[in-house]
C-alpha cells in the first residue's frame, strides 16, 4: 500500500509543470470569468456589485438573447454538416487514382492557412451586390442579384458560405489520412463476397473513419461557437441582428456597452453550451462510432 502510494504520490509531482499552466491560464480566469457573471461592472469603476443571478436572469429573458442563440444553432448545423459531408466528399476524390490530386489538395487546403481576416475582406467584394463576381454568376443562369450582406434573409448563407469554403479543405485532409489507413485486406475481401462500391463504402468504410468523423464533429461545433473574425468583418453582427451570435453578443456587451457582467454571463452560457454538445457527441459516439 505503501508504495503505490507513494508510486501515485509521484505520478502527481511529474504532471505537476503540465498541471501549472492549465491553473493559471485556463482554470484561473474561468474561475474569474464566472465569478464575473454574478456582478455588474464597466471596466473602470475600482468596485464590482454583485448582483447574484441578475445578469443570467436578464438573459434568459430577453429576446436579444434567443435571436442570438437561434443565429448560433443556425450558424453551427450550417457549417458543421456541409463542411464533414464535403470534406468526405473530396477525400474521396482525393483518394483515387487520379493525376495532379497533389496540386488539388494544396489549392483545396490553402484557404485554411489564410487569415480569417483576409478571407472575409476577399469574399465581402465577391458579395458585393453591384459589382461582385456572386451577383456576376447569378445573372449569367438568369437569377436576380442578391443583397448578399445588406439582406437579413442571405447575410447568415454569405457568412456560412465563407466558413465553409475555409475550413473545407482543412476537413478534407483528416479524411484523407483516414481513408489511407483502412485494411485493405477487408476491402479485398469485401469484393471477393461481391460487394459493390456503395456496399463496401457504407459497411465498411463509414463505420471505419467514424471516429474521425466524431473528432470533426466536436472540433468544427466549438469553432462555429467560437465564430468572430468573419462575422465581424463582414457583418458586423447585422443586418436586423441576423448574423450576430452569442460570441458576437458578448464581444458588444463587453466592449461597446461595457457590461462586463452580462458579457460573462454570455462566456459561461456559450461554455456550457461547448460541454453539453462535447457531452452529447461522446454518448452518440458509443454506439456510432467503431474504433479498430
Amino acid at each position: 500500500m505503501r508504495l503505490k502510494a507513494f508510486r501515485e504520490g509521484e505520478a502527481v509531482l511529474f504532471t505537476l509543470p503540465a498541471l501549472v499552466p492549465l491553473l493559471v491560464f485556463w482554470f484561473g480566469p474561468l474561475g474569474y470569468i464566472v465569478y464575473l457573471s454574478f456582478t455588474e461592472w464597466d471596466f473602470m469603476s475600482p468596485e464590482k456589485l454583485f448582483v447574484g443571478l441578475e445578469n443570467y436572469t436578464y438573459l434568459l429573458t430577453h429576446a436579444d438573447f434567443y435571436q442570438a442563440l437561434k443565429v448560433t444553432l443556425l450558424f453551427g448545423f450550417g457549417t458543421v454538416i456541409p463542411i464533414i459531408v464535403g470534406g468526405l466528399a473530396l477525400a474521396l476524390l482525393m483518394n483515387s487514382k487520379l493525376r495532379s490530386t497533389g496540386l488539388f489538395r494544396a489549392m483545396m487546403f490553402s484557404p485554411w492557412v489564410t487569415p480569417t481576416v483576409a478571407v472575409s475582406i476577399a469574399w465581402s467584394w465577391i458579395f458585393e451586390p453591384d459589382v461582385g463576381l456572386a451577383n456576376l454568376v447569378l445573372g449569367w443562369i438568369g437569377v436576380s442579384p442578391v443583397g448578399w450582406l445588406q439582406d437579413s434573409t442571405w447575410a447568415l448563407v454569405a457568412v456560412m458560405i465563407v466558413t465553409v469554403w475555409k475550413s473545407i479543405g482543412w476537413s478534407m485532409v483528416f479524411y484523407l489520412v483516414a481513408l489511407r489507413n483502412l485494411p485493405q485486406d477487408l476491402m479485398e475481401a469485401a469484393a471477393m463476397d461481391g460487394a459493390n462500391a456503395w456496399d463496401k463504402f457504407r459497411g465498411i468504410t463509414l463505420p471505419l473513419i467514424s471516429p474521425t468523423t466524431l473528432f470533426l464533429s466536436i472540433i468544427l461545433t466549438i469553432q462555429s461557437l467560437q465564430a468572430y473574425d468573419q462575422i465581424n468583418v463582414m457583418t458586423q453582427g447585422g443586418p436586423a441582428g441576423s448574423t450576430r451570435t452569442l460570441l458576437y453578443m458578448y464581444y458588444q456587451s463587453a466592449f461597446e456597452s461595457f457590461n462586463v457582467g452580462e458579457a460573462s454571463a454570455i462566456a459561461v452560457i456559450i461554455i456550457l453550451i461547448c460541454v453539453l454538445l462535447s457531452g452529447l457527441s461522446f454518448l452518440l459516439s458509443r454506439r456510432l462510432v467503431h474504433y479498430s
